[in-house]
Parts: structure tokens; C-alpha cells; sequence
């Protein structure tokens, strides 16, 4: 019997595996939307890698995009990518959060 790997973890294998990030962040924000507790079904990315240099974002973006096809096609109903090199990185300290969701009962916005 094997036991089925998670999302999450798919993906963050997938991203290492293929890009060899400094810094990778695989959140699951699916909580802030309404979906059934324990949904894997909305992440935000965060990759730091240097295979992105010289690359403009929608390149970046094409990417990830192409390397989580299946679970894009699948379960993943939305991924928020922040794709960045080591430089860009250190320049910015970091990403900003999340904004809230509209359609989630009890949040306002």
C-alpha cells in the first residue's frame, strides 16, 4: 500500500529537483478561502534561484507553470508565484503577504 505524498510536498520536491533554489517557501494559503479544512488547493510560491538570472518574470513564471502542470490540471485551483534570483532576494528582504480573500465568510475586504 503506498501512501500518497501531498501536495505541498510534490511540489516542493518538483521545485528543488528542477531548480536548485537558495530559498523555497511552498505555502499552503488554501485556509483563507473557502474550501473544505485540510485543502490543498491554493499556494503561494517563493523561489530563489539562480537559474532565474537573465530571465524576465513571465519566463520565470512559464517555468514554474510548466514544471506543476499536473497538479495545476489537478487539484491546484491557484498558485501565486514570487520568483526571484539570490540578488533580487537580498534587495527586497523578503515578499509581501498575502492579501485576504473576498469570497471567505467572515473576512472582510
Amino acid at each position: 500500500m503506498s501512501i500518497q505524498q501531498s501536495i505541498q510536498s510534490l511540489i516542493e520536491s518538483k521545485v528543488q529537483a528542477a531548480l536548485a533554489p537558495t530559498h523555497l517557501e511552498v505555502i499552503n494559503e488554501s485556509y483563507m478561502h473557502r474550501v473544505a479544512p485540510g485543502s490543498e488547493t491554493h499556494f503561494k510560491l517563493v523561489v530563489v534561484s539562480e537559474q532565474f538570472e537573465g530571465q524576465r518574470l513571465l519566463a520565470r513564471h512559464r517555468t514554474l507553470n510548466t514544471l506543476l502542470a499536473d497538479e495545476l490540471a489537478g487539484g491546484v485551483h491557484a498558485l501565486a508565484l514570487h520568483t526571484l534570483t539570490p540578488a533580487e532576494w537580498q534587495a527586497r528582504n523578503g515578499v509581501l503577504d498575502s492579501p485576504a480573500c473576498r469570497g471567505q465568510s467572515g473576512v472582510s475586504g
